[in-house]
């Protein structure tokens, strides 16, 4: 039997082991939401950050910076580092000149170092793959970047999807083709140099979505304007083929009659004219190596050269935008989609219902063969061929707008879908853009998560048909599931296309 005062020390000895273990427990809980807070990915380990109750990971390297002998080099792989690289904050986005009044305004300096991309997850592990949405921004293909507020990821992952946003080469950086290039290619990737970016960051994607709990193989892709022609590109790249699982194209356009699509060379006004204009503008003179090498070796600054949204259209130098090839830009959507081309996934499709200003006759007429009616005809298109297609028509306008604007004008629908009206409206946002910005984004939620639009307790969206040629409006009264009141006024801008497409 044991003496009692062996009894008291064992009990002592018990309770200071417990203390010790109470004064510890701080120091492992932190060492635990560390780890929860670390990712490895190409290149090595990183550390994001809690923010508003998801975890984040910003200016994560997905390429080699595209500078010196990479400037018009497909996308490099990233360079190792050691140790666990912050991603804390967002890297610059790509050299441009903003364009003054953009609704989504950056919030980084530009520069030519810009091949990074952005992470927001939910904040609790899950152990069944969570889907995965990445965001390509519009722009023109010569403004943008993920920086802006409105592009925040945060509410995608309060609702259970890995939310990726990336920048990807513009203007001048992004479209440019040149003899000595050409022969340096030697078959190779050449001039889409965006559209090469863009497959790269997907490429990143199915490799490191599963590091924080994504579904490789659940992968939506979504872009708007210049991003929704991205999203078309994508759709049309033998390159993309199998990066993604859905696709959502937002005032996307589709006939080819936004930007000039020029052929490499052989013609006056090809992409490789067009690189030697630019050339001699800079004072470069020459197709030879000699003369790449000068152009690379050219101030960022200089190349942009005053391009932006305001002066793309008149600027003499620049190729204006994707460039055809079989592998990244074969031609206009609508052509390919109608050969048969074109990747057979699941489509959201659509645009706004005042894309290019108030409603008159030459902006309606504008906006019906730019926007609105080549949605339409892709629609009518990857459904007639059997895939699973959703058209819809975004006439939402924000309460504080309502008395100055009549229709939603470009763009306008983007805060909606990621939930951010308050970012875009400040003091202005009211209730009814706040429930009507929770609608909109269940319904891509939705659509991202299983290919169909249906989120619970909203009205059904219709799969888009030629013979009932249905779509969802989203109307101020909330979304209408309707047969396009427009059909009349589009078939005749579907007539008009036809004649003149090529």
């Amino acid at each position: 039997m044991s003496h009692p005062l062996s009894r008291r020390m064992i009990a002592f000895r018990a309770v200071c082991i417990a203390i010790a273990c109470l004064a510890l427990l701080p120091a492992a809980n932190a060492r635990v939401a560390a780890a929860s807070l670390q990712a490895r990915v190409d290149g090595g380990a990183i550390r994001g950050v809690l923010e508003h109750g998801v975890v984040t990971f910003k200016g994560i390297p997905y390429a080699a910076p595209p500078i010196g002998a990479l400037r018009w080099a497909p996308p490099q792989p990233v360079k190792p580092w050691r140790g666990v690289r912050p991603a804390l904050h967002f890297a610059p986005d790509c050299a441009q000149l903003p364009t003054p009044g953009d609704d989504a305004p950056l919030r980084t300096q530009s520069t030519e170092n810009c091949l990074y991309l952005n992470v927001w997850r939910p904040r609790s592990a899950s152990a069944r793959g969570l889907p995965v949405m990445v965001w390509i921004y519009g722009g023109g293909f010569v403004d943008g970047g993920a920086s802006p507020a409105v592009y925040d990821g945060t509410q995608f992952a309060r609702d259970g999807v890995v939310l990726v946003s990336f920048n990807y080469r513009l203007g001048n950086f992004g479209f440019f083709a040149f003899p000595a290039l050409t022969r340096q290619a030697a078959g190779g990737l050449l001039a889409d140099y965006t559209l090469m970016d863009q497959i790269a960051a997907l490429q990143w994607v199915r490799r490191n979505a599963a590091s924080f709990g994504g579904d490789p193989h659940n992968v939506t892709i979504f872009g708007e304007s210049a991003g929704g022609m991205s999203v078309n590109a994508l759709l049309m790249s033998p390159l993309a083929r199998g990066l993604f699982a859905k696709a959502i194209i937002e005032s996307g356009g589709g006939r080819g009659n936004i930007y000039p699509l020029r052929p490499l060379s052989g013609a006056a006004d090809s992409a490789e004219a067009m690189g030697m204009r630019l050339a001699r503008h800079l004072g470069v003179v020459g197709a030879g190596a000699a003369a790449l090498a000068e152009l690379r070796a050219l101030p960022a600054a200089k190349l942009v050269d005053g391009l932006n949204l305001a002066t793309r259209e008149h600027d003499p130098n620049y190729v204006g935008g994707p460039i055809l090839d079989a592998k990244l830009y074969p031609a206009a959507p609508t052509a390919v989609y109608a050969a048969g081309g074109g990747a057979r996934v699941p489509v959201i499709i659509g645009a706004n219902t005042a894309e290019i200003g108030p409603p008159n006759v030459p902006a309606t007429v504008g906006a019906d063969q730019w926007m609105v009616e080549p949605a339409r005809a892709i629609a009518r298109l990857l459904s007639g061929r059997g895939q699973r297609v959703y058209e819809y028509r975004f006439g939402y306008v924000a309460t504080s707008r309502r008395n100055t604007v009549s229709g939603a004008p470009h763009a306008s629908e983007i805060p909606f879908v990621f939930d951010t009206v308050a970012a875009h409206y400040g003091n202005e946002t009211s209730r009814a853009d706040e429930a009507m910005a929770r609608v909109v984004h269940a319904y891509w939620v939705a659509f991202a998560r299983t290919g169909r639009p249906d989120p619970p307790g909203e009205p059904a969206w219709p799969e888009y048909h030629e013979s009932t040629d249905r779509l969802m409006s989203f109307t101020n009264r909330g979304p209408l599931p309707q047969a396009d009141p427009w059909r009349r006024r589009l078939d005749t801008a579907e007539h008009a296309a036809v004649r003149n497409d090529p």
